[in-house]
């Protein structure tokens, strides 16, 4: 017997099921359109929390944190917690198409001592309550799509400014159901891999315009790792390998006042699909069923327009943060990804609160596309700094 889905609007987000790649026709779960290049499991590029969330996703070289976990594991080893901190983040998620899909994302990070810091994280992306009928229309249960990582990092100070970075990875995605592929000649199944980051930040303190200012720079490659196959017989997909590298400029204003400005570039290390014909044979670019190595180094030089085809799928994050006397703090930022590799284009803004070992941080996307599943996107993170020396 043959089972659907009975809630139009999740087809805008079951295409990252690798049997319906075929019908891509509108958003993948991280917001980018059909357009964008294809991996599974983006939702580990979803940036998981509201500080950098508010800066437009711009997070590898601004102060650490907790939440270093996700964008720079290597700077942990800076951070300034002599204890245990620990973050929680939550985002609704497309509220727009769908009521219940939603990202959790919990932090750890632990000093073991001057120079080294270890790390841990937890990402999981709740796609929803599938409703399941039969041919019939007759109620079959519920089904609930998900998806998660579980990290672990450690960090190492090499002098006074600099860091380097390792974080290993599991990745379960569950997103097919045996009952909706029971009528289907494949064994669909859920999708595991293993992936890891590599990471460095190195920072300097300086005079800029009379005043102490703070550059430093960062860069994390991610999810480099195996592929992910959602059936006994089908094909293996590549993980969201990407590059993020980024630049943040501190300016101590006074003792109360601190600007920051940040800028982060994006870059996925996977192969780019060449234009076929209507036979399958390519026209332009190279073919994209090779390894993982030998799709992360031809990520570079792959795209079938060349080089200007490259550069546009750089994706570009520029962000400010002001703290008021380390206390209050207000954010704002930009997006941009071209509109032939996924077209996701937003402002950001937010602000946060630190009380004593407490810090509360807020995060708003306003995108700048009309009817953009991104619009109005909110999330929540609450972080505290705990077992430390007094």
């Amino acid at each position: 017997m043959k089972f659907f889905y009975n809630r139009t609007n999740f087809l805008y987000i079951i295409f990252l099921l690798p049997s319906f790649a075929i019908a891509q026709t509108a958003t993948s779960t991280n917001g980018s359109s059909s357009n964008a290049i294809p991996t599974a499991v983006p939702f580990l590029n979803i940036s998981p929390d509201s500080r950098s969330g508010a800066m437009g996703d711009a997070g590898v070289a601004i102060s650490p944190d907790v939440n270093a976990n996700y964008w720079n594991p290597s700077k942990l080893a800076f951070i300034d917690s002599t204890g245990n901190s620990i973050s929680l983040s939550y985002s609704p998620w497309l509220r727009h198409l769908v009521p219940d899909v939603s990202l959790s994302y919990l932090s750890f990070a632990h000093k073991l001592d001057s120079r080294n810091t270890i790390g841990a994280s937890l990402r999981y992306f709740n796609l929803g309550s599938i409703q399941l009928v039969d041919s019939y229309q007759n109620n079959q249960g519920t089904y609930r799509p998900n998806e998660l990582s579980l990290d672990a990092s450690f960090a190492r100070k090499f002098g006074d400014n600099f860091s380097l970075g390792l974080t290993l990875r599991y990745i379960y995605s569950n997103l097919s159901s045996q009952s909706f592929a029971s009528g289907s000649s494949q064994t669909t199944k859920a999708g595991n891999a293993v992936a890891a980051d590599v990471s460095m930040y190195h920072k300097k303190s300086f005079q800029e315009f009379g005043m102490d200012a703070l550059f430093a720079y960062g860069v994390n490659i991610s999810n480099i790792g195996s592929k992910v196959s959602y059936s006994s017989t089908g094909p293996a997909y590549f993980l969201p390998t990407n590059l993020k590298v980024g630049f943040a400029n501190t300016l101590n204003i006074d003792t109360l006042n601190q600007f920051t400005f940040t800028f982060d570039i994006n870059k996925l290390l996977v192969p780019t699909p060449p234009i076929r014909d209507a036979n399958g044979n390519i026209i332009s670019g190279k073919d994209d069923n090779v390894s993982v190595p030998a799709g992360f180094f031809g990520s570079f030089s792959d795209a079938p327009g060349g080089f200007s085809e490259e550069l546009k799928e750089i994706a570009f994050s520029p962000g400010v943060e002001y703290w008021y006397d380390q206390q209050f703090a207000i954010r704002a930022g930009y997006f941009y990804e071209n509109p032939t590799k996924g077209g996701r284009q937003y402002l950001t803004m937010g602000v946060g609160l630190k009380y004593n070992i407490y810090r509360f941080d807020f995060s708003y996307l306003a995108a700048s596309q009309q009817n953009s599943p991104l619009a109005n996107t909110l999330r929540f993170t609450l972080s505290l700094n705990f077992g430390g020396k007094k």
